[in-house]
């Protein structure tokens, strides 16, 4: 029989559930939904949601560091589909698994991971050489080393059979 390891013990994954919380409340739903609320950035009405001051903080970013998220063409588009429908709900799902130290969100974690860095990587090889190449390559690197990182740091955490529970005598 196994048992969930207490997160008292697991302190190094409040660093994960600090991710998970910051992408699911911020990233996901208000920065990428954004982007497909507003196709035309240069011309639009303030939707519902996300907030205007979301929404213009998005596109001053864009406007002078990021000129792929302000074209938002048919890849990129994608990649924020993407992160709307399945990015966002593993987040709510690994924040629960990571709190609760469930070892079912292992695999998810994991197919989150590869398609995390597939997606990171398309968009920074736009920003550095594409037709919507940042001025400042460095800078939007930078803005997205975490999102190149942690997909590493999630799988090796992961990578067990087990990585939130232990086996009890009984």
């Amino acid at each position: 029989m196994r048992q969930p390891i207490p997160l008292s013990r697991r302190k190094l994954d409040w660093i994960f559930i600090g991710f998970f919380a910051f992408n699911l409340l911020f990233v996901s739903y208000n920065i990428s939904l954004e982007q497909l609320v507003v196709s035309n950035p240069a011309r639009f009405d303030y939707p519902l949601w996300p907030l205007p001051p979301v929404i213009d903080a998005v596109h001053w970013w864009g406007r002078n560091f990021d000129p792929l998220l302000m074209a938002r063409p048919p890849f990129f588009r994608s990649t924020i589909w993407i992160d709307a429908l399945y990015f966002g709900p593993f987040y709510a799902l690994a924040l629960v698994a990571f709190v609760k130290g469930r070892d079912g969100i292992r695999n998810w974690a994991l197919i989150w991971s590869g398609l995390m860095f597939a997606n990171v990587s398309a968009i920074l090889f736009e920003e550095w050489l594409g037709t919507h190449a940042s001025h400042t390559p460095w800078t939007a690197t930078f803005a997205n080393l975490a999102w190149l990182v942690y997909p590493f740091l999630v799988a090796r955490r992961v990578w067990g059979d087990h990585p939130f529970t232990e086996k009890v005598e009984g």
